[in-house]
């Protein structure tokens, strides 16, 4: 269903009451609020409805590919430690704009912990300048996005700003995505083509848990996806879940004989990235603790984004457990916003495949 048929229901059904006023906020209600799941569970599920994106442009900025992709102005929910906030549409709010930014050669999403903002302007003329905050979107994936309000259709420059990241990086990334950068696009705002996005209802599976399948622009843009579990280096250790969050965890052994321990959470249903969490771990054995410390947020061009630490060594029975002091730090639309919020730790014991531990080049686990 399109939005603009959606908006021609409201307008007849409102107009066969016979008031103009009545029409216009039956109207914006229409694209402005729409319907939310009542039961919803703590956990991944089907929206009520899920909205399209079409795209501006890309770029090539430094080390990064950039997209820049438009939809409806979106409600959504920030989050802040463990507590949501939601954002609704202002009367204002014209559209809702997108980047996602990646590394090019590897197809790797970058969540950049210093952030994204976007200065929007018109003829040499400020227009709108806003934060683009890290989002989770059954369509989208894992991407970057906030609501604006322009000064109608006409033609735009967005200069979207990309700051540096302190995370750890490994391999080719080392040194790389550390300084910020500006990209500029240029776009034409339309009202018709916006209201022209598909709609979607799901009035069968909404409020059941899973989730739809990425649209990706037709994979012309990457949604942020983990490796599947076969790809993933060294040894798996296990699988656990945590506030609907699949945990996996493996451990990579180099030549010199070092130990990483790495964690690659994930939503359960298409595999999209978690980043921004605080995870801490621990490895007993025989009752004794024998690691204890934080996992550092890391960046690799083959395995993505996840999580990290240098161990000792690990035996076969040892008891690993993960704590997440702090839930990914990320905004999510319908569908995403009650899960990964409260994370209970995790525990599993080293299996005797741990013997068999793959190995990794001695650079990317020092």
């Amino acid at each position: 269903m399109r939005r603009r048929a959606l908006l021609a229901a409201a307008a007849g059904a409102v107009t066969t009451a016979g008031c103009l006023e009545t029409l216009g906020l039956q109207t914006q209600s229409a694209w402005r609020d729409p319907p939310l799941v009542n039961d919803r569970p703590q956990a991944v599920y089907y929206p009520a409805v899920t909205e399209g994106m079409a795209m501006y442009g890309t770029r090539s900025v430094g080390p990064y590919t950039v997209a820049l992709m438009y939809s409806y102005p979106h409600r959504f929910w920030n989050l802040s430690g463990n507590r949501t906030r939601k954002n609704v549409v202002e009367a204002a709010d014209s559209v809702h704009l997108m980047a996602t930014i990646w590394d090019e050669r590897s197809g790797v999403v970058i969540p950049i912990d210093a952030g994204l903002s976007a200065e929007i302007t018109q003829d040499g003329g400020l227009v709108a300048q806003e934060v683009i905050y890290p989002m989770l979107s059954q369509n989208m994936g894992f991407h970057y996005g906030s609501n604006f309000a322009l000064d109608g259709n006409g033609t735009y420059t967005a200069n979207v700003s990309i700051g540096g990241t302190r995370m750890r990086r490994t391999g080719r990334f080392a040194g790389e995505f550390s300084s910020p950068v500006t990209t500029t696009f240029e776009f034409a705002f339309d009202t018709a083509e916006l209201y022209d996005l598909s709609f979607r209802q799901l009035p069968e599976k909404q409020g059941e848990r899973g989730a739809v399948e990425p649209m990706g622009m037709g994979m012309a843009v990457p949604v942020g996806r983990a490796p599947p579990k076969r790809a993933l280096p060294g040894a798996r250790l296990g699988t656990k879940r945590s506030g609907d969050a699949a945990f996996v965890v493996t451990a990579i052994r180099n030549a010199n004989g070092a130990t990483r321990l790495a964690v690659f959470p994930r939503t359960p249903y298409n595999r999209i990235v978690l980043p921004f969490m605080s995870l801490s771990a621990t490895v007993s054995r025989g009752g004794q603790q024998r690691f204890g410390g934080t996992l550092e947020r890391t960046l690799d061009p083959e395995f993505g984004y996840h999580y990290s630490a240098a161990v000792k060594g690990l035996e076969p029975g040892d008891v690993l457990k993960i704590s997440a002091t702090t839930p990914p730090q990320i905004a999510r639309h319908d569908g995403y916003e009650t899960a990964f919020i409260d994370m209970q730790p995790v525990e599993m014991t080293v299996p005797r495949s741990i013997i068999a531990m793959g190995r990794l080049s001695p650079g990317r686990v020092a």
